[in-house]
């Protein structure tokens, strides 16, 4: 089972190769990764995606939870969130298929953001799913080129991703 966790860590160099290096050394695969500056500046944001049991995760968070420059991680999977990958796609575009790309432009709420001679690169968000039917709509045309991120996610509600569910 894939699971997201949101992990708050300080917002400088080498923080970021010491939580891979410590993926890669415990023989855990990230699924996806996405990291940026948070609401503080001096903290980062990582959404880490994981396949694992409940056992491997939680060897993940201890794991996590020993490094100095990590302040806090949290497991959001199963909880409202709200969840959201960006892909852009170079796709080949003649002036007889542009058409029928547009309208699987329209259809997935996606955005062309350049046009060339033969070509379009389209961007698209949304979840997971959406992401992957996008992708699969545009390869008959041929996808010439695929940049993707991680998974970005933020508990829903009044409640802030960092905060503790308060039991009792």
């Amino acid at each position: 089972m894939k699971h997201t966790l949101s992990v708050l860590v300080e917002n400088r160099p080498g923080v970021l190769a010491r939580i891979a290096g410590l993926f890669s050394r415990r023989g855990y695969n990230i699924d996806s990764l996405a990291v940026g500056r948070s609401e503080n500046p001096a903290l980062a944001r990582m959404t880490i995606v994981v396949e694992g049991d409940d056992r491997v995760i939680q060897q993940v968070n201890n794991q996590l939870d020993k490094l100095i420059e990590v302040v806090q991680v949290r497991d959001i999977t199963g909880e409202p969130v709200v969840e959201r990958e960006l892909v852009l796609v170079k796709v080949k575009a003649d002036p007889a298929t542009r058409g029928e790309i547009i309208q699987i432009v329209d259809i997935f709420r996606a955005h062309i953001v350049d046009m060339g001679r033969n070509s379009l690169v389209i961007e698209c968000t949304g979840g997971e799913e959406k992401i992957n039917a996008f992708q699969d709509a545009l390869e008959p045309f041929g996808i010439r080129e695929v940049v993707r991120t991680g998974r970005v996610a933020m508990v829903r509600g009044a409640r802030d991703t960092d905060e503790e569910e308060e039991h009792g």
